[in-house]
């Protein structure tokens, strides 16, 4: 089965083809240079991994591809659920990793926030499209702290900032194995590697 993930973002496709394992052909946006990603308008990380599924899914290079669109993010309770869904651009369009997490950190130590308040949680919506249709979505998280000062060099985004719950390490210290476990992208895709299993299968019969 050939899934095209809505993405340039080499980390992500990264993370999707250890995630989806060698049964699933995964291609990204790289290998269509004339499609353009939709402006994420949405509210909601269900939101916008809705419009950009649908509307990759509606161009004449993707005709009956099924086509897989995630928003995920980093929620903090303290700061109302910030970054939420800017959390790729916390800092502003085109912000560094560093950018972002500086700016987080930043606010909570302006509020001088101690780290048992400082909950948060990654978020995951992935959105299944086909031919300008809406499949299904999946909806994956995982609860953590925010650590100051980072820790860890793997990863991307937040992970060397975030602390999952019961673990010692933040995502940035963990070997890809063991966050690919427990992430909240890799919750949402297991119930997406179900559904195309299901999928396969109807289409088998």
């Amino acid at each position: 089965m050939e899934l095209v993930l809505a993405t340039r973002n080499p980390h992500k496709t990264r993370e999707f083809r250890e995630l989806l394992g060698a049964a699933i052909e995964l291609r990204d946006l790289s290998a269509f240079a004339d499609v353009t990603m939709p402006e994420e308008t949405g509210g909601t990380f269900h939101e916008n991994a809705i419009l950009k599924a649908v509307t990759i899914s509606k161009g004449r290079d993707m005709q009956n591809r099924l086509i897989v669109a995630d928003d995920s993010g980093l929620e903090v309770d303290v700061l109302f659920g910030r970054p939420g869904i800017y959390s790729a651009r916390y800092a502003g369009e085109n912000a560094t990793d560093a950018a972002n997490i500086e700016k987080l950190l930043s606010e909570l130590r302006e509020r001088n926030i101690p780290f048992e308040k400082r909950d948060a949680r990654f978020r995951c919506v992935i959105a299944l499209a086909q031919n300008a249709k809406l499949a299904c979505t999946f909806t994956g998280t995982v609860e953590g702290m925010i650590v100051d000062p980072p820790r860890g060099n793997s990863g991307f985004g937040y992970d060397s900032v975030f602390q999952p719950d019961g673990f010692d390490q933040t995502f940035g210290e963990m070997t890809g194995e063991l966050k690919n476990k427990i992430s909240h992208r890799a919750k949402a895709v297991t119930m997406l590697r179900d559904a195309l299993a299901d999928l396969e299968g109807q289409r088998g019969g």
